[in-house]
């Protein structure tokens, strides 16, 4: 199996080889996830990237494995600015990097003609489903396996996260380097690196999205807890198994 390089892939992975896998990565670390993942799946595996904290660990470290990996940004027409400064920071300092501005199909205007003004408002999940994974969907066709950089510890619905999980939604292998990784682990690495962030992280947004949909937490508070709040919505959709019809 570990010989098939980019021949394994969401349909040929069974359950044993899940297993395998993650056993046999268990004592690993992130780095050395990383350039088992490249190594087993080359070309096929992209990183689907937000720009966080934990996008900015996994970019400095993927770029010491494939400086010109594939870095997908779902670009939905409504992030912070902060958001789009720190990426022109990380093209500066990857330049070689293939950072993918992906553009959903309708723009804001068109939007808002088809299914009324701030549809983030009055129906958050058809929003992120036009906006996020729509454009994800078509960014990750083709490949096998991507990169994201999930924790354990961000949320209750994140806590049983493998190095390597099949992603139902997708279709294909998601692979998660940092899942032992604490909040504070995050910014020891970004600081002892001096690696550029989201201005954002200084203002109390440990979890960074859209800006309609996004805000500041309480300390004590889940990381997660800034999105979509008020609303009963955890989750943008990337990260959730798809629900049956």
């Amino acid at each position: 199996m570990e010989n098939k390089v980019n021949e394994a892939d969401y349909f040929t992975f069974t359950e044993k080889n899940y297993d395998f896998f993650n056993q046999k990565l268990q004592d690993l670390g992130s780095q050395d996830v990383i350039k088992w993942a490249f190594d087993f799946f080359g070309d096929k595996l992209v990183y689907a990237c937000s720009f966080g904290a934990e996008g900015i660990v996994l970019i400095d470290m993927i770029s010491k494995v494939k400086k010109d990996a594939r870095i997908v940004f779902l670009d939905t027409h409504v992030h912070f600015q902060e958001t789009y400064d720190v990426i022109n920071q990380i093209k500066e300092k990857y330049p070689e990097l293939q950072i993918d501005m992906v553009q959903p199909e309708l723009t804001l205007d068109q939007q808002a003609e088809k299914y009324g003004e701030k549809l983030w408002e009055t129906q958050p999940d058809l929003c992120c489903y036009l906006r996020k994974n729509k454009p994800l969907e078509r960014a990750l066709a083709g490949n096998s396996a991507w990169l994201s950089g999930l924790r354990r510890d961000q949320s209750p619905t994140r806590a049983n996260t493998e190095f390597v999980n099949k992603d139902d939604k997708f279709k294909l292998i998601k692979v998660c380097p940092l899942i032992h990784w604490s909040w504070e682990d995050i910014w020891d690495y970004i600081k002892e690196n001096d690696l550029p962030y989201n201005a954002l992280h200084d203002q109390n947004y440990p979890s960074i999205g859209c800006q309609p949909c996004t805000f500041p937490v309480k300390p004590g508070e889940d990381h997660r807890a800034g999105r979509w709040k008020d609303i009963q919505k955890t989750e943008c959709g990337l990260h959730t198994r798809p629900t049956k019809s």
